[in-house]
């Protein structure tokens, strides 16, 4: 498909134009708004030509949405390009080259620019883009044809199928936010329609952007009054989303398709028997029946509900003082299988060895996420418990909110608040988003997952040390605020205790001191080393367990350690970052170093890590040679002198990350 064979320059962003074109015709066309002319800075064009090459060459993006951006303000540059959900993977690919190419030559001397193809939308600016609803400028397109009559309910039908979508597609996940369907206007004719939205947007930006599309488009550009008509077929198109209707079901191989409005649905119609007497005999033999039925209904209810309150005491050993604090928190199996369409793979988060995370929404609207955990795994019904009590009392901003739990119908689910950005290392270990990543936003997040690990060490009822603390266990809300999850693997002290020694060893390869790799031994200082990795890895954008420079894998302490000692601490840093921060920056990776000393001892705490965080003139010491070892070394540690944990074992051995869930899928 040639896409330069005809181009439409409109140089004021803000106006859009209705074009009537045949659907024939409309495809031929890559629509250009170009955004006023100007001399553009050459380090904006370098920006912008690095920008969208990168955008034309990936190949790693399958899910149709590109964002990147390149350099700083006022030379920084955003651009965006989304692909048709129902298009093949190498056309969208095609789209996006061909139309980054073609909009680059067309609009040399703009800061912004939006085309918009058949298949594809592709944006850039000069000004923040990304999780921002941009509904203008906009294309505005209907088709030759016209529909004269019975306009008013034509247009509510209309109207109730775009509702009915715009709905649907907000309910999306990061990747894809998109829904087709029909419904029928007369009985034989069908009405099509399609909406998509930027998967970054968060639900509510998706409806109110195909909202304020439909209100000010359709109602006012597809229908005239001299002559009365609509035209029988037409798209609005804009940065943040897209919508279109047809009178042919025009969407290809769509796997997520939108069911008809119910009020639009063919409705039964009932018929009256010809005598009174035909009632009386079915009334009859049908009341006894309704009757035995309910009857039969009530019993069976009772039954399952005796078999559920004893099956939560039983089976999740909780006291009767646990069971009183915890009541308010449960769920039924019924409501969490409605919230998530009973499981649905579509609906799937992410998973990991013992549990996986479904995405729901509860009756109320409000959006939950599901861990649903394996009854027959290792510590499963343990671990269950352990983050129930763990987080039932904890209300803190880094910390994920803990909604309630479910512990019947052998299911054990716990049900938390959904966080729109999933995982840091669904971002930080991403070539592409990585880069989307700049140093505030880095910062921000350090600070953050530091504020809630003091919560847990000192602020909290009781001293909590998480132990699995990693970037997979930091999820990212709309705002990018860092929230701690999956607490399965949590320890609690009294508020005397300091540290206790594990008769089991869990955690992840690399995130772990080695005093509790060797010995088992637990502690605050434990978090406080898994939080130095974290620091190091925000800083390099590279995970501990793959850190790579050029072609060699590396050790990511040992290779921090190495270059601080020879003055090249930027040489660890992420090409992505800019120098301008480079002070900030190195402080980082010197609080990191200090975190991962191999002496426990010589580590600071989490109250001096968040005040050597907050207050730049606060003189730092020297750090120590960092812990050194092998990542996915299998090894049997032998039985300490004393154990201070709830666990009993003869023997323990290496168990890596048995329960938490951390393979998320990319946005």
């Amino acid at each position: 498909m040639k896409l330069t064979k005809l181009f439409f320059l409109v140089f004021l962003v803000q106006l859009f134009y209705v074009i009537p074109k045949t659907s024939a015709q409309l495809f031929e066309f890559l629509y250009n708004l170009c955004g006023d002319n100007h001399s553009t800075p050459n380090a904006y064009l370098t920006n912008l030509k690095t920008t969208l090459n990168s955008m034309s060459s990936n190949t790693q993006i399958t899910y149709g949405y590109y964002n990147f951006t390149a350099g700083q303000q006022p030379n920084k540059v955003e651009a965006m390009a989304l692909c048709r959900a129902d298009i093949s993977v190498d056309d969208c690919r095609d789209c996006v080259s061909s139309s980054a190419s073609s909009l680059l030559s067309v609009c040399p001397n703009s800061m912004k620019a939006f085309g918009y193809s058949d298949n594809c939308v592709i944006y850039y600016t000069n000004i923040s883009l990304f999780h921002v609803l941009t509904d203008r400028p906009f294309w505005a397109l209907r088709f030759d044809g016209r529909i004269t009559a019975d306009i008013p309910k034509f247009n509510s039908s209309l109207t109730t199928l775009m509702t009915s979508l715009q709905n649907k597609a907000s309910l999306g996940n990061s990747v894809l936010k998109f829904a087709t369907g029909n419904t029928k206007v007369t009985a034989n004719q069908s009405l099509y329609g399609l909406v998509q939205c930027s998967p970054d947007l968060n639900r509510l930006d998706c409806v109110k952007c195909v909202q304020n599309l439909t209100l000010s488009v359709f109602t006012q550009y597809f229908i005239t009054t001299s002559p009365l008509y609509m035209a029988k077929g037409g798209r609005v198109v804009s940065a943040s989303c897209n919508l279109r209707y047809e009178l042919y079901p025009f969407y290809k191989n769509v796997t997520y398709i939108a069911t008809p409005p119910a009020s639009n649905r063919n409705a039964t119609t009932s018929i009256q028997g010809a005598s009174s007497s035909k009632s009386h005999k079915i009334i009859a033999i049908v009341v006894p029946i309704v009757g035995s039925l309910v009857l039969i209904l009530i019993i069976a209810s009772f039954c399952i509900f005796v078999r559920r309150k004893k099956q939560i005491k039983f089976s999740g050993n909780f006291d009767k003082e646990e069971m009183d604090t915890l009541q308010s928190l449960q769920f039924s199996t019924g409501a969490i299988k409605v919230a998530t369409e009973n499981f649905a793979v579509e609906n799937v988060l992410g998973k990991g060895g013992s549990a996986t995370v479904y995405k729901g929404k509860l009756t109320d609207g409000q959006e939950i996420a599901v861990k649903r955990i394996e009854r027959h795994a290792v510590l499963g019904e343990e671990q269950f418990k352990n983050e129930i009590l763990t987080l039932a009392k904890l209300h803190h901003g880094n910390l994920v909110r803990l909604l309630g739990f479910c512990l019947e119908e052998d299911e054990m689910l716990l049900i938390y608040e959904f966080v729109v950005n999933k995982s840091l290392d669904a971002f930080l270990f991403d070539p592409e988003h990585r880069a989307s990543m700049h140093w505030d936003t880095r910062l921000d997040i350090i600070n953050g997952v530091a504020r809630g690990l003091l919560y847990l060490h000192e602020d909290s009822q009781q001293r909590i040390i998480h132990r699995d603390l990693k970037a997979a266990n930091v999820l990212l809300d709309a705002d990018f605020i860092p929230k701690i999850a999956d607490f399965g693997l949590a320890k609690l002290f009294k508020a005397d205790q300091s540290q206790a020694v594990a008769s089991k060893v869990v955690g992840t390869h690399g995130y772990m001191p080695p005093e509790y790799l060797i010995q088992g031994q637990v502690s605050l200082k434990s978090d406080v080393f898994s939080f130095g990795v974290l620091v190091l890895e925000i800083v390099s954008g590279q995970k501990i367990s793959s850190f790579q420079i050029g072609e060699k894998q590396e050790s990511l302490l040992a290779y921090a350690w190495e270059n601080w000692q020879e003055g090249k601490a930027w040489n660890l840093v992420d090409p992505a970052l800019s120098p301008a921060f480079s002070a900030e920056i190195l402080r980082c990776i010197h609080i990191g170093l200090l975190c991962v000393q191999n002496n426990m001892a010589d580590r600071p705490t989490m109250s001096s890590v968040s005040l050597m965080l907050s207050s730049n003139t606060m003189t730092l010491e020297a750090p120590l040679q960092p812990a050194f070892f092998k990542q996915n070394r299998p090894m049997l540690l032998s039985e300490p002198s004393q154990d201070n944990s709830s666990d009993q074992s003869n023997s323990r051995s290496l168990s890596v990350n048995e329960a938490s869930v951390t393979e998320l899928y990319p946005r």
